[in-house]
């Protein structure tokens, strides 16, 4: 990049079954600088075709949703476009086996998510 230019922000796309849990995520990127929300769904299998459809670089998603269920979409996800980091959340703790087993970079208890975790977890995680 030249002087003065900055980085595009960061594409995320937002799963959860809960409407409402989908508004608190769509706050929350968006008071994250460098991130802007650019889909919202409410099952897995829609999170899949969301991926290859909107092209997000973030996704944060439940464990728990209909059909395919969050973990079972990370790991799809995971395996069609491995550059997607896959952030998993849930009211449950974290388990290290379900974040082992969906291939996603982060399990976090929907509790501690906030804009703070998150641009931590992008330093981290992303690219």
């Amino acid at each position: 990049m030249t002087e003065g230019q900055t980085d595009p922000p960061v594409r995320v796309l937002l799963a959860d079954d809960q409407a409402v849990f989908r508004e608190v995520l769509r706050d929350v990127v968006l008071a994250t600088p460098g991130m802007t929300p650019v889909g919202e769904v409410d099952c897995g299998e829609a999170a899949v075709a969301a991926v290859e459809e909107l092209a997000p670089r973030l996704v944060i998603m439940d464990k728990r949703m209909p059909g395919i269920g969050g973990v079972e979409a990370a790991r799809r996800i995971r395996a069609l476009r491995p550059d997607v980091v896959v952030l998993l959340v849930s009211v449950e703790e974290p388990d290290q086996e379900v974040l082992d087993a969906s291939g996603a970079a982060a399990y976090l208890n929907k509790r501690q998510l906030s804009p703070r975790s998150l641009a931590q977890l992008w330093q981290t995680y992303g690219s």
